[in-house]
């Protein structure tokens, strides 16, 4: 029978939640901020929309294809520590990001700012699993409000772009970041305490785990080439050789990747992770929502301001139902998980996800805004109840020492479909006038058949919420304890 004391939501736990949260909000601050100010950078430093989705994708990627190294150097040198230079390094990039003076070093500038992201995200999550010393329904709910800040951050990103876009121009957007970082890496070293000592940790018989080089480099090669084929299949065609070579590219690092990952001792990606039904569901899941929501919003900053003549402000109130919607229904998941398990809320905000989609496939250039309210609305709803489910999901299906890699899985994954979502729905609408803007017939119907392809992909998504185990807390009850404790001699 397990006697430890139940973990409680102190103000310590509260402090440390406030700072981890500050890393996700500017990572998921910079998803979408970008977007708003896209027909201003475009305009500034003449990039075409291929040369905007790099922009857009550079980041994207390298958040992607990083997080899962950042996850073991995690597990491996402590996270506080990766969280801390992760902070660090993405305010430089910011900085480099803000002062780019053409559209080459602007891509590279938010490639670093996705090395900085990808340092932070998934060491956040794992600060807080030991906050939370592993309890199931703390963790839940911890879950909720750390996943609430960044998809609060995702949704006023649109809003919080126009309001500097208008005031001080489109390098606001970057250099904005700067005191925010300089808060959380001073929050950081303040309030989230230090690793406990080698003697005071249970006894683990798990070996440090290596970096994996030759992994890393295979999964940035596959990712870069599949999403480089997708973003230049449209303006080039498919049977070009850069389009064709990028597509076999692709395959072939992928394949090699597979098999590397077999034969190290110390794979970058654990396959065996995906030998549990709920881990394996709620990542495939994960990558459905970003692929979805990234895509779209991308076009639909593209649908404001080129289709419907938007201003940066106008476009990025347009926007500001997306709040609301994050932020209620966040918070509302983590009472939810804690209460029904993971299985329902992902059920539950694939179906509003999907809905929300559907509706907004009938919008058009001279729709009033008012029609954009219900699907913007849905749309951050589905995904506020299913994404802190999903998350608490794969935290609970791993062992506790796992946390840091099972958590940059996830996050690679859904980052990885986020960066094929705005290739593939970017190409959808990137069809250009003589002046190199994005037609705006072109741009509607690419809304009209990205909506739709969302649709579709999350009610599949919706299947695969039904393999999530019903209960929130598999894993931890495996390890004993009513609360998730594990015990002292566990071992992976």
């Amino acid at each position: 029978m397990n006697t430890s004391p139940v973990p409680r939501f102190t103000p310590a736990l509260a402090r440390i939640v406030a700072t981890v949260s500050v890393g996700f909000v500017v990572t998921q601050l910079d998803v979408t901020i970008v977007n708003i100010a896209l027909a201003k950078i475009g305009a500034d430093l003449h990039a075409d929309v291929t040369g905007l989705q790099w922009i857009v994708d550079a980041y994207t990627l390298a958040f992607a294809v990083l997080m899962l190294s950042a996850g073991v150097l995690g597990d491996r040198f402590g996270a506080r520590r990766m969280f801390a230079c992760g902070i660090a390094l993405f305010a430089a990039a910011s900085l480099a990001c803000g002062l780019a003076s053409g559209a080459a070093l602007l891509v590279a500038a938010r490639a670093v700012q996705g090395m900085g992201a990808a340092a932070m995200l998934p060491n956040s999550l794992a600060l807080l699993n030991e906050a939370c010393s592993h309890d199931p329904k703390l963790r839940a709910r911890a879950v909720g409000l750390w996943t609430a800040a960044g998809a609060i951050a995702i949704a006023a990103g649109p809003v919080i772009g126009g309001l500097l876009i208008a005031a001080f121009g489109w390098r606001a957007i970057f250099l904005v970041n700067l005191p925010i970082c300089a808060l959380g890496l001073a929050a950081t070293f303040a309030w989230v305490p230090r690793p406990r000592a080698a003697a005071d940790r249970a006894p683990s018989t798990a070996r440090p785990r290596g970096i994996d080089p030759v992994g890393q480099l295979l999964a940035v090669v596959a990712l870069t080439a599949f999403t480089g084929a997708v973003i230049e299949w449209r303006p080039l065609g498919l049977t070009h050789p850069l389009v064709c070579g990028s597509f076999v590219l692709a395959l072939i690092a992928t394949v090699a990747f597979a098999i590397t990952e077999r034969r190290v001792d110390t794979p970058m990606l654990p396959l065996t992770f995906f030998g549990n039904r709920t881990f394996s569901a709620a990542v495939l899941f994960g990558i459905c929502v970003n692929l979805t929501y990234y895509g779209v919003v991308f076009v639909l900053s593209l649908y404001l301001q080129h289709a419907r003549g938007e201003t940066p402000l106008q476009a990025g109130l347009a926007f500001l139902p997306l709040t609301g919607g994050f932020l209620v229904s966040n918070v509302a998941s983590g009472w939810v998980v804690g209460r029904f398990g993971a299985r329902v809320p992902m059920i539950a905000g694939a179906i509003t996800a999907a809905l929300g989609y559907g509706l907004l496939h009938f919008a058009q250039a001279a729709s009033p805004l008012w029609t954009l309210l219900v699907p913007f609305l849905l749309i951050p709803s589905g995904m506020g109840l299913a994404v802190p489910a999903m998350t608490t999901a794969v935290l609970a299906s791993v062992d506790a020492q796992r946390a840091g890699t099972a958590s940059a899985v996830l996050n690679t994954a859904r980052q990885a479909g986020g960066a094929v979502g705005v290739a593939a729905f970017g190409a959808l609408a990137s069809a250009s006038d003589a002046a190199g803007a994005a037609g705006a017939a072109h741009v509607v119907a690419g809304l009209g058949s990205s909506t739709l392809i969302s649709s579709c992909i999350l009610l599949c998504a919706l299947g695969l919420a039904c393999l999530v185990h019903p209960e929130p807390h598999t894993h931890d009850r495996a390890r004993g304890g009513r609360h998730g404790a594990r015990p002292a001699n566990a071992s992976k």
